[in-house]
């Protein structure tokens, strides 16, 4: 007889065997791979605790309690990023399924990988309004790859097989299973499911991309003089930096990333020209302004990467490959759509052009690159320093430069983007909320990404303001002992609604300024049993980051910064990439001249004009 705890040791039993709902349920999750669980219990979902209990009884897995179910569903997003496998997380019923909707639509706008777990009150409950009731399965409809309500305890073993296979294939996303109390305490007989043992006829991703329109990409690519890579998040779930590369040297493209595809090609490589966007580089917005092929590799043509979206690469043709047919053509109709795999895609172009044995294209896009480099050195990302305060960029450059081979997760808002602008991350070392553009999500991804890579040094840049929104998950970091560095550049503001508000509202700074109130964050820390830090000074900030790196636990680092720096390069709403506001200013060695530059259409002028010479805009 099997005991209570007692593991069945068959890897695929022929003969079933009499199994509550939330056995199942656990031991699909074991043979699916799972390893790390992160949730918060509750009424209806206690069923699954239990059995939950007895799995880490048997060494299978470790369940992380955070203080909050949004952390749960943030946390299983870093370690889905971090490793490209599926998170997984629990919540309850009611408040704590909604409590999980934040991060699960977190997780549906940038295309992570989840499956999570609700309980749900019995089933003879569901609909009469019932204690902790809530229509999980109907609030995350539009927030989901799919969705499931267990009915049956034998129908469990196949949802969670199909779940895992919805979630990680295709585009990835986060599928919800619900699952009512008394289902989870139903027997049945319980023949597990072998992973990827589906049967969804109405599932059926592409993963290859047509000849023809193979044949048509390159026929495009060695016609072009100015081509640009456009790579996002796509590139990065289907692991393709390596193609990228290759691509990319072969033909001599320049390569830009959206937020999303950071990691995806190495920023220290000469192609590179960093992020494009709102918030990118000066020399990645004009190269795309001009460009003559545009080539969006895994990429969505997302409103913060190309501004007014009629001037987006205006004159270029376009190649779009994306695995979601819905992508392609969306907000910019391509030339040539490939939809299909990027990875394999990528590996069908370099495969063709070998045969096709096109020769070198180093000297017909040098005269490109050569501008582009030139953009380049005119107008450069800078680093501020001040004779009494710290500036922000130089707190994550530091950081950068003693922990360059980091995982860097961040929450939302003006240190956000300049972690984007000066940090250079590897592949999957780059996780940040994009889409939704999430505050509080910082922190619990990084104790997520740890659990997944727990020999790597994983580091949260965060803001005041955003850290305080899921600040409780100290005490989840205090508890387990997971080793994440925090650094909150503090500059006593939602940074990034400060600078819109100096922008474009008049200076009118209405529920913006978070100095009152504001936690003592060094205190705090050590109230959670964190290690607690504050730096002041910029004289005291390279050896504080070393001690910080240095110790073996967490630690929470406040770094007080000036608190009216902006973040620039910014493409204000409703203006075209090369309209950016905030470029540096350079001198023209020729006469010289100190030029500025328009904030309206981004022209060079001399300071003897008080008005643009191009546009009007008086300057």
């Amino acid at each position: 007889m099997v005991s209570s705890i007692e593991k069945i040791t068959s890897p695929l039993s022929e003969t079933p065997q009499r199994r509550t709902g939330a056995f199942v349920l656990m031991d699909s999750l074991v043979r699916h791979g799972v390893k790390h669980i992160f949730g918060y219990p509750g009424g209806a979902i206690l069923p699954i605790y239990d059995e939950l209990y007895r799995s880490e009884a048997r060494g299978e897995l470790q369940h992380f309690l955070v203080r909050h179910e949004q952390a749960a569903a943030h946390a299983a997003d870093g370690y889905a990023r971090a490793t490209g496998k599926v998170g997984v997380c629990f919540g309850t019923s009611g408040p704590g399924a909604t409590n999980l909707v934040t991060g699960i639509a977190t997780a549906h706008m940038d295309s992570i990988p989840m499956v999570i777990i609700t309980g749900q009150v019995g089933r003879a409950a569901i609909g009469s309004d019932a204690f902790q009731e809530t229509d999980i399965f109907g609030i995350t409809l539009p927030l989901v790859k799919h969705s499931y309500v267990v009915r049956r305890a034998k129908d469990m073993a196949r949802i969670v097989a199909e779940a895992f296979h919805l979630a990680s294939t295709g585009r990835p996303g986060p599928v919800l299973i619900d699952v009512p109390k008394d289902v989870g305490l139903e027997e049945c007989d319980y023949l597990p499911v072998e992973a990827g043992n589906v049967n969804l006829p109405g599932y059926n991703p592409t993963f290859k991309g047509n000849p023809r329109q193979i044949n048509s990409a390159l026929q495009l690519m060695e016609q072009a003089q100015y081509p640009l890579l456009y790579v996002g998040g796509g590139a990065i779930a289907a692991n393709a930096h390596g193609q990228i590369q290759e691509l990319a040297e072969l033909f001599q493209i320049p390569v830009t990333t959206t937020l999303m595809g950071i990691g995806a090609f190495d920023e220290h490589h000469p192609l590179s020209v960093g992020m494009l966007g709102m918030h990118g580089t000066a020399y990645a917005n004009f190269a795309v302004s001009e460009c003559d092929l545009l080539i969006a590799v895994g990429a969505r043509f997302d409103d913060r990467v190309t501004g007014k979206l009629e001037a987006f690469a205006a004159h270029a043709k376009v190649i779009h490959i994306d695995i979601d047919p819905a992508e392609v053509g969306k907000n910019r109709t391509p030339e040539v759509p490939i939809v299909g795999d990027v990875r394999q895609v990528l590996e069908q172009l370099l495969e063709r052009s070998r045969e096709l044995n096109f020769p070198t294209h180093a000297e017909k896009t040098q005269p490109w690159l050569s501008k582009i480099n030139r953009w380049r050195e005119d107008y450069p990302l800078v680093i501020p320093q001040y004779d009494h305060s710290i500036s922000p960029q130089e707190v994550i450059a530091e950081v950068g430069r003693q922990a360059p081979h980091a995982y860097y997760t961040t929450d939302v808002g003006q240190h956000q983007m300049w972690a984007a602008q000066f940090l250079n991350n590897g592949p999957r070392r780059w996780i940040s909320s994009g889409g939704l553009g999430t505050m509080g999500y910082g922190m619990p991804a990084a104790l997520g990404a740890k659990v997944a890579v727990p020999d790597e040094e994983v580091i949260c840049i965060s803001g005041d303001a955003s850290f305080q929104m899921n600040l409780q998950e100290l005490a989840t970091l205090s508890q387990y002992g997971i080793n994440v560095k925090t650094i909150i550049i503090n500059n006593g503001w939602q940074g990034m609604v400060r600078q819109w508000q100096q922008a474009f509202f008049g200076e009118r700074y209405s529920s913006s300024n978070m100095q009152s109130g504001m936690p003592d964050f060094e205190l705090l820390a050590q109230a959670f049993g964190v290690k607690g830090m504050i730096v002041t000074e910029r004289s005291q900030l390279s050896a504080a980051i070393t001690q910080m790196l240095a110790h073996q636990g967490p630690v929470l680092m406040d770094v007080h910064v000036t608190k009216d720096e902006n973040c620039y390069p910014m493409v204000a709403p409703g203006k075209s990439n090369a309209q950016m506001i905030g470029l540096p200013e350079r001198t023209n060695q020729g006469n010289g001249l100190k030029l500025i530059y328009c904030s309206n259409c981004g022209a060079k002028n001399p300071t003897t004009n008080q008005f643009c010479p191009e546009c009007g805009t008086k300057l």
